[in-house]
C-alpha cells in the first residue's frame, strides 16, 4: 500500500557545484595531470588511484579509466606526498581550503605504496529532498554506502542551518572532510563553526567539549563509528541539542544488528516476561526489546544522490521490527526536473520467529533477532535481566 504526493521544488533545478579540482591535479605528476585533462568528464570524476607497480586509474561515476600506460613508481608517490604535506594518524591528508581527501596505503614498514585521491565537491541544494526534516529541529541520522553522498548532504545541512535558519551550528570534523583542510574552513559550510579533532580516538571527547564550551543549537558529526562516540551522541541529545550525523551502515535493520552502534536507535536488550504478560502479548517469555529512547528521531537511508528512504519515527520502526509488526517508511525521489516525489510504504509484518536481516537487499530470513544471535553479540551480564543459561535455548516466537 502506498500514497503518493508531489512537492514543488522552490529552488532552481541546476545545483551549483564547487570542486576546486585544479588544486588536486597540481599535486600529481605532470603526465597524470595531462591524462586527466584528456579524459574529460571532470564532474563525474570520483577519485584517482595510484598503486605502486600498477597502472594509474581514474574512477568515474560510470566506470574506470586507465590514465597512463606507465606504471606508478615510488618517485611518483613521493612527489604527490611531498606536494600534499603530512598525513594524520588516520593516514589521511588534505589540501587547504578544499574538500579533497587523500588517503595513503603503507606496507608493514610504514612505507607508502598506494594513494587514493578522492575528489571533494560542495554541491548546493542537495538537502532539498529532506529540508522539511532538517527544519523540524529533530535529530537526523544519515546512512548509506561509501560514495553515495552522505558527507555532501551533511555539509549542505550545516550551511543551511547556519546561514538560512540562523542557528548556532558546530561541526565536529574528525578528518576535515566536512569543512576541508587547513585552519580556515571551506565556504561550503557557511557560518557554521568547525572543531577539528587531533586524533580520531578523541572524537567523542571533542563532541562533549563542543556542547560544554560553545553553546550550540546544532551539532554536526560525520562517521559515528565507536561505542564511545555513540554514548557521546546520546549525551548531547539529552541536553536538548539537535544532532545531524552519519554512521556506518546502509539500513535501519543493519544498524540494529551492529552491537556497537545500535544504541543510536535505542539499543536492544533481552528481557523475561511474566507468565501473564507473555500470554497477553502472545509471545514466549524471553524476548528482545528496545532498551532506551533512540538518540536520533529520524533515520534517512541514502540509496542514491536523488533517492532516500525516510524512517520518520525511529522509535516506532525499531519496536515494530523487534515484534514483527508493520510500520511505515517514505521513499523520496528527485526527478530530472527537480521535482520531489514522496511515496509512503507500509511494510508488511514480519514474524520474528523466522526473521533475519541478511545481505539480500534488506529482506528478512532466518533468525537474526533471536536470543541466540543476541547472546553472541553482547555479554549476558551487561544489558540482560534474564537467565543466560535458559535464554540460549529460547528464540522469539
Amino acid at each position: 500500500m502506498f500514497t503518493e504526493t508531489k512537492i514543488n521544488k522552490p529552488q532552481e533545478v541546476a545545483r551549483p557545484i564547487v570542486d576546486d579540482l585544479e588544486l588536486l591535479l597540481t599535486a600529481l605528476p605532470r603526465h597524470l595531470q595531462e591524462s586527466v585533462e584528456r579524459a574529460g568528464n571532470r564532474l563525474a570524476l570520483l577519485e584517482i588511484v595510484l598503486d605502486l607497480g600498477r597502472l594509474p586509474e581514474g574512477r568515474y561515476q560510470n566506470g574506470e579509466v586507465i590514465l597512463s600506460q606507465q606504471e606508478v613508481s615510488q618517485a611518483d608517490l613521493n612527489l604527490v606526498i611531498a606536494n600534499l604535506g603530512s598525513f594524520g594518524n588516520d593516514n589521511r591528508a588534505g589540501i587547504e581550503r578544499t574538500l579533497h581527501r587523500i588517503s595513503v596505503i603503507r606496507n608493514r614498514a610504514g612505507k607508502p605504496v598506494g594513494l587514493t585521491l578522492r575528489v571533494g565537491r560542495a554541491i548546493y541544494g542537495t538537502i532539498d529532498i529532506i529540508r522539511d526534516l532538517v527544519e523540524s529541529g529533530q535529530s537526523i541520522l544519515l546512512l548509506g554506502k561509501p560514495g553515495v553522498g552522505k558527507t555532501t548532504m551533511l555539509r549542505e545541512t550545516a550551511r543551511v542551518l547556519a546561514d538560512e535558519l540562523r542557528k548556532r551550528v558546530v561541526i565536529v570534523d574528525t578528518s576535515n572532510e566536512i569543512g576541508g583542510d587547513g585552519d580556515v574552513p571551506h565556504p561550503a559550510i557557511g557560518r557554521a563553526r568547525r572543531m577539528q579533532v587531533a586524533h580520531t580516538e578523541e572524537q567523542h571527547n571533542v563532541m562533549i567539549e563542543a556542547v560544554e564550551n560553545h553553546m550550540p543549537e546544532v551539532i554536526v558529526i560525520d562517521e559515528i563509528g565507536t561505542q564511545l562516540e555513540a554514548e557521546a551522541a546520546r549525551t548531547i541529545n539529552e541536553r536538548g541539542v539537535q544532532l545531524i550525523g552519519t554512521a556506518h551502515g546502509q539500513t535501519l535493520e543493519n544498524l540494529m544488528l551492529n552491537p556497537t552502534l545500535s544504541d543510536l536507535v535505542g539499543g536492544i536488550q533481552s528481557v523475561t516476561l511474566g507468565d501473564e504478560e507473555a500470554r497477553r502479548r502472545g509471545t514466549q517469555k524471553s524476548i528482545l526489546e528496545r532498551k532506551a529512547p533512540p538518540t536520533f528521531d529520524v533515520l534517512v537511508e541514502i540509496q542514491a544522490p536523488d533517492r532516500v528512504l525516510v524512517h520518520s519515527n525511529v522509535t516506532t520502526a525499531v519496536d515494530a521490527i523487534l515484534i514483527g509488526g508493520s510500520y511505515s517508511t517514505e521513499i523520496r525521489q528527485r526527478d530530472l526536473n527537480g521535482q520531489v516525489t514522496r511515496e509512503t510504504i507500509t511494510n508488511a509484518p514480519v514474524n520474528p520467529a523466522v526473521s533475519n536481516y541478511g545481505n539480500n537487499g534488506g529482506n528478512f530470513e532466518g533468525n537474526a533477532f533471536g536470543l541466540d544471535w543476541w547472546d553472541e553479540q553482547k555479554p549476558t551480564q551487561s544489558h540482560s535481566t534474564r537467565n543466560p543459561r535458559k535464554a540460549r535455548r529460547v528464540a522469539i516466537a
